[in-house]
C-alpha cells in the first residue's frame, strides 16, 4: 500500500490531459496489487490464493511498463522512476516468493 501512495503522489503531477489515459491506468494497476493480495488471502484455499497472487503479479508488471512509458513521455524524472521501480521490484520478488511457498504446500 506504500507503493500505491507513492505512485498516486507521482501521478498527481502528470498532465491534466492524461487524467483518463495513462494516469488512470497507472493508478488502477497500483491499486490492483494489494487489492488482489487481500482478496486472495480471504479465499478458502492456497490454490485460490495463488491465482490472486498471479493477478497481483501481472498488475505489478503492467505497472512497471506504464511507469517506464510515463518516464519516456517526460512525466516522471529518472530518479523518481528509479525509486518507484526499486519498490515495485521488491514487491514483485515478494509475491513470487510467496507463490512458490504456496505451491509447495499444495
Amino acid at each position: 500500500m506504500g507503493l500505491a501512495k507513492s505512485v498516486y503522489q507521482t501521478t498527481s503531477s502528470f498532465p491534466a490531459n492524461e487524467k483518463y489515459g495513462l494516469t488512470s491506468q497507472v493508478n488502477r494497476s497500483v491499486v490492483s496489487i494489494p487489492s488482489n493480495i487481500a482478496e486472495g488471502a480471504g479465499r478458502g484455499s492456497d490454490k485460490e490464493f495463488n491465482q490472486f497472487l498471479n493477478i497481483a503479479l501481472g498488475s505489478a508488471f503492467e505497472l512497471e511498463t506504464q511507469l517506464l512509458l510515463a518516464q519516456s513521455f517526460g512525466f516522471i524524472e529518472e530518479n523518481r522512476l528509479n525509486a518507484l521501480l526499486e519498490q515495485l521490484r521488491k514487491i514483485q520478488r515478494m509475491i513470487d516468493g510467496f507463490k512458490k511457498k504456496l505451491t509447495k504446500r499444495e
